[in-house]
């Protein structure tokens, strides 16, 4: 999917578990299909999985997701992934990856949900639990300033014209650029809470993934699920929920906007069910301007 993208299969797991945790070498490999772009995901017999860095550039989300998942966890009532052992780069695989327990359930597909506003209330409260937490010496998160991004979202949004209604976007991209700047106190943010990263069960949201961007910034950041993961009614209930103001709200607009744009001129042949998603967003966030 990505350029310099380090060639990750089953025998190069075997061999990373064989050299560093030989007491799991004997377990049965299986590859876990995603539309996940930041590790490749290897699961081990049925309690147990491996996230592996694709990319240099996100190498260090591994030690972030160690030194903070333990700490995160006695403040949020969903389940989260739970390390468990740390792999260490080598000569020939060279970033940190780690063992974590395997959680059961499915990505978020909104036919597997028994109620949209109740899910976007489970959602909200994880948010909020997360904000409760003490800062601590917690790293930056989230993401730059809507207008740092201006340039590379028109870009995108040009590169999408075959995909997208590019008027529209580029209007409503305007819109959120109008949004005044963040100035306000950092708080805890997941960082990227698209359906991908929310598992379900039993028609409810059940846990929540990969918090390999996790730290503190702007609170617009964790609003993105208004557009990504809901349509109008659970996006309402999801607002109300964490009574987020017009200002948050618009910046919240941009970052779905902007993080969808990327993603469709992107992934098109390497991660096409990734595109379905964000052309999801762009929809969302068109249908509820009008």
């Amino acid at each position: 999917m990505h350029e310099g993208e380090i060639d990750i299969d089953i025998p190069l797991v075997k061999r990373l578990l064989a050299e560093q945790f030989p007491q799991l070498a004997k377990r049965t490999i299986t590859v876990v299909r995603s539309t996940g772009t930041v590790n490749a995901i290897y699961r081990l017999d049925d309690d147990l999985y491996l996230r592996l860095p694709r990319v240099p550039a996100w190498a260090q989300s591994i030690e972030r997701e160690w030194t903070w998942l333990p700490k995160l966890a006695p403040h949020i009532s969903l389940s989260i992934p739970q390390p468990l052992a740390q792999g260490k780069p080598t000569n020939w695989y060279p970033y940190p990856w780690a063992v974590y327990r395997w959680l059961e359930g499915l990505p978020y597909q909104d036919d597997l949900i028994s109620d949209e506003r109740q899910v976007a209330l489970d959602l909200a409260n994880f948010i909020l639990e997360l904000r409760s937490v003490a800062m601590l010496e917690a790293p930056r998160g989230g993401r730059r300033p809507l207008v740092e991004l201006d340039a590379v979202t028109r870009a995108a949004i040009a590169s999408s014209r075959t995909a997208i209604d590019t008027a529209a976007v580029s209007a409503a991209w305007a819109r959120s650029l109008a949004a005044p700047p963040w100035d306000g106190k950092p708080v805890w943010l997941h960082g990227d809470l698209l359906k991908s990263n929310l598992l379900v069960q039993g028609g409810r949201l059940f846990a929540v993934l990969d918090f390999g961007g996790v730290g503190i910034g702007d609170p617009a950041a964790d609003v993105v699920p208004a557009w990504s993961v809901f349509s109008s009614a659970g996006r309402e209930a999801f607002r109300q929920a964490l009574g987020v103001d017009d200002d948050t709200w618009g910046r919240a607009r941009g970052y779905a906007l902007h993080q969808a744009v990327m993603v469709i001129p992107y992934y098109p042949t390497t991660n096409p069910d990734f595109v379905t998603m964000a052309k999801r967003t762009v929809e969302e966030v068109l249908a509820e301007l009008q």
